[in-house]
């Protein structure tokens, strides 16, 4: 016997009534993200905060905000753990839905299990759906590695300052933000 597996179009996965767990939409199918613990929620926290107070009326940071993307010519809707967007790319008219256009920045932070390797091919499908800049922050390496579109990811450990023209007047460690979230 086979089953035919109906997927679901963007109107209908974001139509889907909330619940207690997350999903994304991926391949046409609602996909569980895997359910945070301390150090993901620590540092979800901590780089909210830093975030928000450096782009303080000029843009915009959100946790779990669905962004509705396409990926290989399908709808693709990720929910990063943090997005970034600037006042100016935000259309002023959005209301309580997914983010309609490609953010600045989405940060990813990987949990117990999960492999390095899964986060590079989404950084890829993020950067391919027009997104800037991505960060997979790695809580058992304790580094932030940033990928961009026009050249190879740079991992950020330790007291290296993480730099970048986008993202101006930002000072932030790996350091930094893996003391202030107590990991």
């Amino acid at each position: 016997m086979t089953q035919t597996i109906t997927k679901l179009t963007l109107q209908e996965f974001l139509a889907l009534p909330e619940g207690d767990v997350t999903c994304e939409l991926i391949n046409g199918e609602a996909v569980p993200k895997m359910s945070p613990k301390r150090f993901h929620a620590s540092l979800q926290a901590e780089l909210l905060a830093i975030l928000r107070a450096w782009c303080a009326g000029d843009g915009f940071v959100y946790p779990e905000w669905a962004i509705a993307l396409q990926r290989n010519g399908e709808d693709w809707c990720p929910v990063p753990d943090l997005t970034y967007i600037s006042a100016n790319r935000l259309p002023p008219d959005v209301g309580n839905e997914a983010c309609p256009v490609p953010p600045e920045l989405a940060i990813e932070i990987m949990s117990e299990g999960q492999a390095f390797k899964q986060f590079i091919e989404k950084a890829a499908d993020y950067l391919n759906a027009g997104v800037d800049r991505v960060w997979i922050v790695d809580p058992v390496s304790r580094s932030i590695t940033v990928f961009f579109g026009d050249r190879p990811p740079q991992t950020y450990t330790g007291s290296t300052p993480l730099t970048d023209w986008m993202f101006a007047n930002l000072e932030l460690t790996a350091l930094q933000v893996f003391q202030q979230a107590g990991i």
